[in-house]
C-alpha cells in the first residue's frame, strides 16, 4: 500500500480479511494434517477435536469475507477468493499426489504455488488494490508476492526436516509421516541408487519414522543442500524486483520481508 500512494482505510479492511482467511486455513489445515501443535501451542483440533476446529475454521473464514461485503470492498474479495481456490486446489493435489513417486518438479512447483504462494499473492495484491493502484500495478505485486510465498513454502518443507520440533514449533518429518513429496525428498530420490530408493520408499507413510535415519539418507542425497539452494534462487528472484521500487525506504522493507522469509528458524 505505501508504494502505490499510502494506507487507506481500505487498506486496514485488506489486512483484516487476509488474516482472517490465513488463520481459517491453518486451523483447517491442522485437521487435515492431524497435527496437535500450531506455532508452539496445541491447535484446536487438539484441545477441542476436529469437529469444533473445522466449524471455528468457517466461522473465521465467513467472518473474513463479511469483513470485506461490509466495506464493500468488492475487489478484494475478488482477489482473496482467487487465493482460497486456489490453496484448496493446492491442498487437493499434493494429497492426490501423495505416495505417488512419479511427481514431478513441475508438479510439485504447482503444487507449493496454489497452497502456498498464492496467499502471499494476495497479500501483496490486496495492499496495492486497497489504494486505487490500476491493474498492472496490482499484477506486479501479486508476482512479487508469488515469489516470496515460492521462497517461503519451500523454505517451510526445509523446517519439517529438522531435528528440534520444539525450536520449529510444530511436528517435524510431518510431511513424510503423511506420505508427502516435497523437495528435499524429491530432489534426493533422483539422485538415488536402486537400494536407496527403496530405503527412501519405506519412509513414506511410516507413522513411527526413524527421524535420525531419514535425515541422514536425505543429507546424503543432497536433498537438504538442494532445496537450501532453490529457495535462495526465488529470494534472489524477488529481492531483484523489491530493489526496483524507487522509495529505497520501502524497497529495504521489502527486500527484508524477503529475506526474512529465508531466515527463519520457525
Amino acid at each position: 500500500a505505501k508504494i502505490h500512494g499510502g494506507c487507506t482505510d481500505k487498506t486496514y479492511t485488506a489486512a483484516s480479511l487476509i488474516e482472517l482467511l490465513h488463520t481459517a486455513t491453518l486451523v483447517h489445515d491442522d485437521v487435515v494434517d492431524e497435527s496437535n501443535l500450531r506455532r508452539g501451542f496445541f491447535s484446536i483440533q487438539t484441545l477441542w477435536k476436529k469437529k469444533v476446529a473445522v466449524l471455528v475454521g468457517d466461522y473465521l473464514l465467513s467472518r473474513g469475507l463479511l469483513t470485506a461485503v461490509d466495506a464493500e470492498a468488492f475487489d478484494l474479495l475478488k482477489l482473496t477468493s482467487k487465493a482460497v481456490k486456489e490453496m484448496s486446489e493446492g491442498e487437493l493435489l499434493q494429497i492426490e499426489k501423495a505416495r505417488h513417486l512419479n511427481i514431478t518438479e513441475d508438479i510439485y512447483f504447482e503444487i507449493i504455488r496454489r497452497k502456498t504462494a498464492s496467499l502471499i499473492s494476495a497479500c501483496c495484491a490486496c495492499g496495492a488494490a486497497s489504494t486505487g493502484a490500476s491493474q498492472e500495478q496490482i499484477d506486479k505485486m501479486w508476482a512479487f508476492g508469488e515469489k516470496t510465498g515460492l521462497a517461503f513454502q519451500i523454505k517451510d518443507d526445509l523446517l519439517d526436516y529438522s531435528e528440534d520440533a520444539a525450536v520449529i514449533g510444530k511436528p517435524v518429518f510431518q510431511d513424510l509421516r503423511e506420505g508427502k513429496v516435497t523437495y528435499p525428498f524429491f530432489f534426493a530420490y533422483k539422485n538415488a541408487d536402486e537400494s536407496e530408493k527403496i530405503k527412501l520408499e519405506s519412509f513414506l507413510g511410516k507413522k513411527n519414522l526413524n527421524q535420525k535415519n531419514a535425515f541422514k539418507l536425505i543429507s546424503k542425497l543432497d536433498g537438504i543442500k538442494e532445496t537450501e539452494m532453490l529457495a535462495f534462487k526465488y529470494v534472489k528472484e524477488a529481492s531483484k524486483s523489491a530493489n526496483l521500487i524507487e522509495d529505497k525506504t520501502i524497497s529495504k522493507e521489502m527486500i527484508e520481508l524477503v529475506n526474512s522469509a529465508m531466515h527463519r528458524k520457525k
